[in-house]
């Protein structure tokens, strides 16, 4: 069972240490996934599996929400006419699904975070 609490609170912590890492571009963005991912996984309290899957979760919150505008963003662009509503509805399918992805790919070090923290914790 997935405990949402965590999970937010380490997507918010994580997006906190990722923008004040913005000064150190690599350490600060890989920072703030471990640590999110690592306050997921220490919330979610139920072992290495537990917390791996609890700070991934938190790590692909964000494009997971970026995903969400860019469909609802393209969608409201088709209706209006600014675009062609197939195209924009095609389109913004398949942005979403390399967002998607692409999240779920730069969460892996969230995921390790979280593993830690969950291995740490049990």
């Amino acid at each position: 069972m997935v405990r949402w609490s965590a999970v937010i609170t380490g997507f918010v912590v994580g997006l906190l240490v990722s923008v004040l890492g913005l000064a150190l571009p690599v350490i600060g963005q890989i920072g703030g996934g471990l640590i999110g991912g690592f306050v997921a996984g220490w919330l979610a309290a139920g072992g290495l599996g537990s917390g791996a899957w609890h700070g991934l979760l938190a790590g692909a919150l964000g494009g997971v929400l970026l995903a969400g505008f860019v469909v609802i963003g393209t969608t409201v662009l088709g209706v209006t006419g600014v675009i062609d509503p197939v195209t924009g509805l095609l389109g913004g399918g398949g942005i979403a699904a390399a967002v998607v992805f692409l999240a779920a790919l730069l969460a892996i070090d969230s995921a390790i975070g979280g593993a830690i923290a969950g291995a740490l914790r049990s």
